[in-house]
């Protein structure tokens, strides 16, 4: 069982506002519309999810980064960090170089997430250690990035992210049995479920398999997940 269960609110961020993940098909994402803010503007859209979904975590995936290979988005990040003080942000940028983690360390605005699928092999991963989150990435039950990557936990941090890009947005449900393999492998990890969690079922589950937290998104915009409470 997991002590503590960390709901972690996601952004998806593309050309400057949020989008609506579905099913990691990146190129078809387009601009959010949700009843948790008025249009699709990140700092806006920071402060409906965690007024729905108090939480001391927000995840960012910065796609122009991941997809195009352009710099962070720091004004988009600078305005969620503004929105919602005491907010620790989770970015994943595409990082695949330390000069570029470091830079984005120096300018305070979060704490990386390394995805599998962006990496070229292990080394920025182990060189990052705790320093950063890693993103163990699977679409269509293929593994993305180095297969060292995904078959050596020794290479990995205290947190990792089993992200299932088939299942954003479409109501699948968690992939139990994945995260059950990832723990079996690396018992004293830290897991943080993505994709397919439908509502508090899900995240009963989770619990239960003693993962400690999942990323959600549609949930949240769509009411089956919502606590209430405002932005700390």
């Amino acid at each position: 069982m997991a002590d503590e269960f960390e709901i972690i609110p996601v952004i998806d961020l593309r050309h400057g506002i949020v989008v609506r993940a579905r099913a990691g098909d990146r190129a078809s994402y387009a601009p959010i519309v949700t009843p948790l803010a008025k249009g699709s503007a990140p700092a806006d859209v920071a402060r409906g999810l965690l007024g729905a979904v108090p939480a001391r975590i927000l995840y960012v995936a910065d796609l122009d980064a991941i997809v195009d290979g352009a710099a962070p988005d720091h004004a988009s990040l600078a305005a969620i960090a503004a929105a919602c003080p005491g907010t620790i942000l989770w970015v994943d940028a595409g990082f695949a170089a330390a000069a570029g983690v470091e830079a984005f360390l120096d300018a305070g605005l979060g704490r990386p997430v390394l995805g599998s699928e962006s990496q070229a092999d292990a080394a920025l991963v182990r060189a990052l250690g705790d320093r950063a989150v890693f993103s163990l990435d699977t679409r269509d039950g293929e593994p993305l990035g180095p297969a060292a990557l995904h078959e050596t936990p020794a290479h990995w941090p205290r947190d990792v992210i089993v992200m299932t890009l088939g299942r954003i947005g479409v109501g699948a449900g968690p992939d139990l049995d994945r995260l059950a393999a990832v723990a079996a492998a690396s018992p004293g990890t830290r897991l943080y479920a993505a994709g397919g969690v439908r509502g508090p079922a899900d995240i009963a589950a989770l619990r239960h398999r003693g993962v400690a937290g999942a990323l959600v998104a549609s949930a949240i915009h769509d009411g089956a997940l919502r606590n209430g409470g405002p932005c700390v």
